[in-house]
């Protein structure tokens, strides 16, 4: 029995900070075992006579840091505190009157008191200028109520609630979509969002064209257009095509090369590519999406929420280091297939902060299953991150953990029903499911599958720290040694210094050896291989995959810019970059300085 399980002083103090089970001043979680075994408790609850068997299988995954849920479930579960399980929603439809967009408003703060990050499209918003719809007065535009949402997550905040993180986007034929990409060039505006721009591929193919862009808004029901130039567009809040009127064309290359320098400039907007999205989303049938969670590593229908959790590669490596290391890809699909179940029954036990959160999350019971400690695991196996084997074996990696969570799913389906929302012939049409193996597709035909959704990579900053500071998701290992953020309770900031989990590991094993050539950092990754690697990984996600392409700060522009078209050109759903600047400093720096980020997926923006 492992009488410590940390490695790493900062490590305990983020289970002690945030994860620890506490009532008021007594401690319940004497150690990170009682923290696991209730999580595993929690969790198991649902199991009737079986939830012996299955606790102790939670258990089992849980221990050593194997498989960490996501930080919401790891606070809450067992604790009967009134919170929610899921760290990220996407709220309703913005209705654009100022009692729609109050009730949304309402909504938001709700749900980011009870613990949840938030994501909103404000593309319903009529634009600046415009007249306000059955009152006669002037449109302020959604950028302005953006900053309401902005004071409301500060206000929040301020109560001692747990960071807040929001995802704001918008279309990118909304007429206020230049204000939108120049919001955060000031900054101290919108620091609680992120922001992204949804692109089309009518309009990344009028980039390329260059063709002029047109800039619209639904017309009103009863709106006189006699005179104005209408076209048909599919806008939220819609069952389908909407008249919309044509404000004014811009050349299309034009906006994208506000986007770009916005990106390059202050590390945002981000870019999701939303027709992929919604093409390759499962439940096509029913849903058009048109916002993520914060991070973006789940695109999600209005009130969707994200069931997450990752399994940490370091832990299946055999002999690290070693001329035969290897990495045991049949315990990664045992412990997706426990995972899985895990997730599904948070959608069971977890409270939701609003009615129509559960009846969306209860009726898709969609999960997240990813992966971390990526770069990691190839260090302790000998190969270079961004290297032709590394991608290779990523691949393998994400599609063991999708098709054993798939498996496991209609397991699931045959013991406790398919997800309510299920109709097993459109649900076997979706792009994503026709990509999956023969047997998996009949077994969905014949016994339906119970959740809709299964797989995502999410950022996983903070829990990948509590594991001893193992590499983040798929990202590269940042730096050997480095200083980063920790938000304390009281509210303050604090800088630690940090070593990588496998330099460490290195350390402790070979004492002063010279590294091996395997110890690749994220700046000596090009940055079209971090997108090669999300690439590698994009065939085996249903959701989508948070990753940051580090560039450097010398980085020439139109190379910069190229990246983007790269990202779309290799299939990807969407792409976030970060060029260190003089707005947002650095996610991470050396040891010793302390870093002043607001990154969308740095530790200090990401929710938990």
């Amino acid at each position: 029995m492992v009488s410590d399980y940390f490695s790493a002083p900062l490590s305990r103090d983020i289970w002690d900070s945030k994860y620890r089970y506490r009532e008021r001043d007594s401690i319940r979680d004497a150690t990170i075992e009682d923290s696991w075994r209730r999580i595993a408790g929690s969790l198991s609850a649902t199991e009737g006579p079986a939830r012996p068997l299955w606790e102790q299988k939670f258990f089992d995954v849980l221990q050593d840091f194997r498989f960490l849920p996501g930080g919401r479930i790891q606070a809450g579960a067992g604790t009967g505190h009134r919170v929610t399980l899921f760290n990220c929603f996407v709220m309703g439809t913005i209705e654009d009157s100022l009692a729609g967009i109050f009730d949304a408003l309402k909504e938001g703060a709700l749900t980011m008191q009870q613990g949840g990050g938030i994501g909103y499209d404000f593309s319903t918003l009529r634009p600046r200028g415009d007249m306000a719809q059955g009152v006669g007065m002037i449109a302020s535009g959604p950028v302005s109520f953006m900053q309401i949402w902005d004071s409301m997550c500060a206000t929040i905040l301020s109560t001692g609630a747990r960071r807040g993180a929001m995802m704001a986007t918008l279309r990118c034929d909304h007429p206020d979509i230049e204000a939108f990409v120049a919001a955060k060039r000031d900054s101290a505006r919108l620091r609680h969002f992120n922001l992204s721009v949804l692109a089309s591929d009518d309009f990344m193919h009028a980039v390329r064209a260059g063709d002029p862009w047109p800039l619209v808004f639904p017309a009103r029901p009863g709106e006189d257009v006699s005179g104005a130039e209408l076209v048909e567009r599919l806008w939220p809040g819609s069952d389908g095509p909407r008249p919309c009127r044509v404000y004014r064309r811009i050349p299309a290359r034009d906006l994208w090369d506000q986007i770009m320098r916005a990106t390059y400039d202050y590390a945002e907007p981000g870019v999701i590519f939303i027709d992929r999205v919604n093409r390759m989303n499962n439940l096509w049938y029913r849903e058009r999406i048109s916002a993520t969670n914060p991070c973006g590593e789940i695109p999600l229908p209005p009130y969707g929420a994200c069931d997450l959790g990752s399994i940490n590669l370091t832990k299946f490596v055999r002999k690290p280091f070693a001329a035969d290391a290897e990495l045991d890809l049949g315990g990664i699909g045992g412990t997706a297939e426990v995972a899985t179940r895990m997730l599904d029954n948070v959608v069971d036990i977890s409270g939701f902060p609003l009615s129509a959160q559960e009846l969306t999350e209860r009726s898709e019971r969609r999960i997240g299953l990813g992966l971390t400690g990526l770069a990691d695991a190839l260090v302790m196996l000998g190969i270079p991150y961004g290297s032709p084997e590394s991608l290779s074996l990523a691949a393998s990696v994400m599609r063991t953990i999708c098709h054993s969570a798939y498996r496991a799913s209609i397991e699931l389906a045959r013991e406790k029903g398919p997800f309510p929302w299920f109709e097993p012939e459109a649900y076997l049409e979706g792009a994503f499911v026709r990509q999956l193996p023969g047997d998996i597709r009949d077994d969905i035909r014949r016994h339906g599958i119970r959740n809709s959704h299964l797989t995502a990579i999410a950022p996983t900053g903070t829990i990948s720290l509590l594991a001893n500071n193992i590499s983040s998701g798929l990202e590269p290992v940042y730096a050997l040694e480095y200083s980063r953020n920790l938000h304390e309770a009281d509210g303050s900031v604090t800088a630690h210094a940090v070593r990588d989990y496998a330099y460490a590991l290195y350390r402790e094993r070979r004492g002063n050896a010279p590294l091996a050539p395997a110890f690749v950092t994220a700046e000596q990754v090009p940055p079209a291989t971090h997108l090669d690697m999300q690439a590698a990984l994009q065939p085996y996600v249903d959701n989508a995959i948070s990753k940051t392409v580090n560039v450097p700060a010398d980085f020439p522009f139109n190379d910069f810019r190229s990246l983007y078209d790269y990202a779309y050109d290799k299939g990807l759903k969407g792409c976030t970059t970060f060029r260190p600047n003089s707005i947002t400093g650095a996610v991470l720096v050396g040891t010793g300085i302390q870093s002043p980020s607001s990154h969308c997926c740095s530790l200090e923006r990401e929710p938990d």
